[in-house]
C-alpha cells in the first residue's frame, strides 16, 4: 500500500482532500474503473422518445405556463475550458518551417476566408498594432504565419489562452458577440421568469476578472436589448475535486517535492450544480451557440425539452403523493410501473416480483431522485458521448450518457452495438433537481462512483496517469430519472475548431 508523506497529507489537506480519499483514488488506479453493462443502444421509438408535432406544442405550452405561474429556472453553463484545442492547427503551423499552408488544410481555409470570420476586425487592429500594415498586405506579402500568430499568440490577440467564452464567435450591424453574449441572448428568450432571467458560469480563477470585465459590459447591454433582469453568477471547480496523479506504476507522482493534483474533469462540476437553487437548470456548453437569426430551433426545442421535463414531473408528483398518502389502487401501481418503463425506460426485477405496499416502496425509491431530459440527435459522425440502456448497481436498466471509454470495446457484440448506435449526446439536457416537497436533492448521492475514467498524460515530459471524475452527464448523473428526447441536428453547433465557425450556422 503506498505511503502518503505528512507533507503530502498537509498539501492535500489544503485542497480539501482527505487522506482516506487519497488513498482511494490511488486504489482505483491499481483496480482500474469497470466496464459498464450495457443492454442496448438507445434508438427512436426505444429508449428516446419521438414527439410528434402535437406533443411537441403541448409541452411548449406546459413550459410556458411553469414561467408564467412563476417557475424557478436558471441556465448552467460550464465555460471554465480555455480555446487553445480550438486553434491546435494554427499553434501546428507556426510551430513549422514554412509561410505556406498546406493545399486544402485548415489554415488555408482559414486565412481565404479570414475577412468572414467576427474575429476580423480584432485581427485588423492588432496587425496595425504589430506591424503597422494590413491583413491584406500581410496576405500578399505571404506572411501567413505573422498573421495566425497574431491571432493565438499573447503579444497579440491571445485567443490560444483565452477562454472560449469570451472569444469573437459572430458578427451584427451593431458589433461582435461572443459566446457568453449568445448565451445571454438565449436565455432571454427560453429561460425568463418573471421578467428575470438567471445563469450561472462555471470559470476558471485565474480567467475570473475577464469574465467579470465582460460581464459588466454584456449584461446591461443584454437587459437593454431585451427588456429583462439578468442574475448572473459564477463559481469554480472546487480545489477538493482534484484528483492525484500517478506513476506509470501507480505511484503518486511527485514534482518539484509536491504531489501532483488535476482537476477532476467535467465531472467536478456535480459540486457547483448542487449549489444551485432553482428547481429546474438548463445545462449546455459555451460553445454550442448561434447568432439570433439561427435561433429558432434552439429557442423552440428548449421549450419542447423544458415542457416535456414538467409534464414529467406532473406525474411523478402525483404519484409519489399518492403513495405518501397510501390511498393508491393495484391500478394506480400499474400505472405507475407502466409510466416507468415507457416514458423512463426503467426495467427491474422488481417491477414484476413486487405487489401492494412493497412494490409502492419501491416504486417511491425510483421515483424520488433528481430528473433530467436529454436532447438526442442523429449521428452523422460528430464526436461524443451516446445514449444506452445499461445496468445500474442494483440490478436494474435505465438510460445514461456513456462515452465509448465506459464501453469494453474488446467484445464483438459492444462493437457492432456502438457501430449501429443511431444517436449521440450533444449537451442540451434540463433537469429538476428538487423533490416534491420543494427541497433540494443532495446530487452527490446520485453519482457512481464506479464510473470514471483513467488517461495517459504527462508534465514536463515525464509520462503520468490521471484520473477523471465521473461525467457531470455520465456517471455524476448515473442514479437521476432520465428521458431522452430526439431534437434536431440543428440545435447542434458547436465550435470545436476556429474553422467552426466558418458555418452556415455561425453566419448572420
Amino acid at each position: 500500500m503506498t505511503t502518503l508523506r505528512p507533507d503530502d497529507i498537509a498539501q492535500l489537506a489544503a485542497h480539501g482532500i482527505t487522506k482516506e480519499q487519497a488513498e482511494a483514488q490511488i486504489d482505483r488506479f491499481n483496480t482500474g474503473f469497470p466496464w459498464l453493462e450495457v443492454q442496448k443502444a438507445a434508438r427512436a421509438g426505444d429508449g428516446i422518445t419521438v414527439l410528434s408535432p402535437a406533443d411537441e406544442e403541448k409541452a411548449i405550452e406546459r413550459w410556458k405556463k411553469y414561467l408564467a405561474d412563476g417557475g424557478e429556472v436558471t441556465k448552467f453553463v460550464p465555460a471554465s475550458g480555455a480555446a487553445s484545442r480550438m486553434f491546435k492547427a494554427l499553434f501546428e503551423f507556426i510551430n513549422g518551417s514554412t509561410d505556406t499552408p498546406a493545399k486544402g488544410s485548415d489554415v488555408e481555409q482559414l486565412l481565404e476566408h479570414i475577412t468572414e470570420l467576427a474575429l476580423y476586425p480584432r485581427l485588423s487592429e492588432t496587425i496595425s498594432r504589430l506591424y503597422g500594415t494590413t491583413v491584406d498586405d500581410m496576405l500578399t506579402q505571404g506572411r501567413n504565419r505573422d498573421i495566425i500568430k497574431a491571432i493565438v499568440n499573447p503579444e497579440g490577440m491571445n485567443y490560444g489562452a483565452l477562454p472560449k467564452a469570451l472569444l469573437d464567435f459572430h458578427s451584427y450591424p451593431d458589433g461582435v458577440r461572443t459566446p457568453l453574449d449568445e448565451q445571454l441572448a438565449e436565455g432571454a428568450q427560453t429561460a425568463a421568469a418573471n421578467g428575470q432571467v438567471n445563469l450561472h458560469f462555471t470559470v476558471s480563477a485565474n480567467h475570473r476578472d475577464l469574465f467579470s470585465k465582460k460581464l459588466s459590459e454584456a449584461v446591461p447591454a443584454a437587459a437593454n436589448r431585451n427588456g429583462l433582469q439578468f442574475n448572473i453568477s459564477m463559481s469554480e471547480q472546487r480545489p477538493s475535486t482534484d484528483t492525484i496523479a500517478v506513476n506509470p506504476d501507480n505511484t503518486p507522482f511527485v514534482e518539484d517535492g509536491k504531489l501532483l493534483l488535476r482537476p477532476g474533469g467535467h465531472g467536478a462540476l456535480i459540486e457547483n450544480l448542487n449549489d444551485i437553487s432553482s428547481a429546474v437548470v438548463f445545462i449546455k456548453n459555451i460553445d454550442n451557440v448561434v447568432p439570433d437569426n439561427q435561433r429558432n430551433d434552439t429557442i423552440r426545442y428548449k421549450q419542447v425539452i423544458g415542457g416535456y421535463l414538467i409534464e414529467l414531473h406532473d406525474c411523478i408528483d402525483r404519484y409519489l403523493n399518492l403513495i405518501d398518502s397510501a390511498k393508491y389502487t393495484d391500478d394506480d401501481l400499474c400505472e405507475m410501473l407502466c409510466f416507468m418503463r415507457e416514458k423512463l425506460c426503467i426495467s427491474a426485477p422488481e417491477m414484476d416480483d413486487l405487489k401492494g405496499q412493497h412494490l409502492a416502496t419501491w416504486i417511491k425509491t425510483k421515483l424520488d431522485r433528481p430528473l433530467r431530459v436529454c436532447g438526442m440527435v442523429r449521428n452523422e459522425g460528430e464526436p461524443g458521448g451516446g445514449p444506452y440502456i445499461a445496468r445500474n448497481a442494483d440490478g436494474s436498466f435505465s438510460p445514461q450518457v456513456l462515452e465509448s471509454n465506459q464501453i469494453d470495446t474488446s467484445r464483438a457484440d459492444y462493437r457492432e452495438m456502438m457501430s449501429k448506435a443511431t444517436h449521440f449526446n450533444p449537451v442540451d439536457l434540463v433537469c429538476y433537481i428538487k423533490d416534491i416537497h420543494g427541497e433540494k436533492y443532495d446530487l452527490r448521492r446520485y453519482i457512481d462512483p464506479a464510473t470514471g475514467f483513467i488517461s495517459s498524460k504527462s508534465s514536463h515530459g515525464k509520462e503520468l496517469r490521471a484520473m477523471e471524475l465521473p461525467g457531470l452527464w455520465n456517471g455524476a448523473m448515473s442514479d437521476w430519472s432520465t428521458a431522452f428526447v430526439e431534437v434536431p441536428l440543428s440545435t447542434f453547433n458547436p465550435v470545436k475548431t476556429v474553422n467552426d465557425l466558418l458555418r452556415p450556422a455561425h453566419m448572420q
